[in-house]
């Protein structure tokens, strides 16, 4: 059994073929921001413009996470993003439970490199994936789960608060969750950064 290193993981994600959503994309995006942070964000899967730049959460859905992240005063560069797979769905369509189970090798390699006190589960499909298949993010956001540990927080993906406006209070009560956890747990300060601390 071979180490799990950064570098094995990557390795591993550029070379699979475990589901045909490999095939027609420009970039697998594994994941990007501080490998040692205390909080770990996952989404659902890339988007367009993603596939065409590797990096996740960088369109508009994207530049919303920033904001919320900021909104909280948590530099984005500070926690680790990630999604449930790492290759873009046709016509960004949800990925199948099967895709999603196919990928789910890479999350726990990341999820075990990280070692994070806390996720932030964005969606539907990334609640499913890390809780369960019984998860609804309507029912069941805002509330907290304890596995192995970790702190694991469903929350809406951003992509929906575009679509709908009307869920942002509920989104701004989970940040001010996911801070008051982060504070609880004693590693907030830790991810400020040395600009953001008093």
């Amino acid at each position: 059994m071979p180490e799990i290193t950064w570098d094995l993981f990557n390795r591993q994600v550029e070379a699979c073929t475990l589901c045909s959503l490999c095939q027609n994309i420009h970039h697998k995006v594994p994941g990007q921001g501080d490998p040692q942070s205390p909080l770990m964000l996952i989404g659902e899967g890339p988007g367009q413009d993603e596939d065409l730049q590797g990096l996740a959460f960088v369109g508009a859905a994207g530049q919303l996470l920033t904001k919320m992240l900021a909104a909280i005063r948590l530099p984005r560069d500070r926690v680790y993003i990630c999604n449930i797979v790492k290759c873009r769905p046709p016509y960004n369509r949800i990925p199948t439970p099967e895709e999603a189970e196919a990928c789910k090798i890479h999350l726990r390699m990341q999820t075990y490199l990280v070692r994070p006190k806390v996720i932030l589960l964005l969606g539907a499909t990334a609640a499913k994936g890390v809780l369960g298949p019984d998860i609804r993010i309507t029912r069941d956001r805002g509330k907290w789960v304890e596995r192995k540990g970790v702190w694991i927080l469903p929350t809406y993906h951003p992509s929906a608060l575009l679509r709908d406006e009307t869920k942002k209070p509920q989104s701004w009560e989970d940040m001010q969750s996911l801070r008051d956890k982060l504070v609880e747990l004693g590693c907030y300060e830790d991810l400020l950064g040395p600009s953001g601390r008093a």
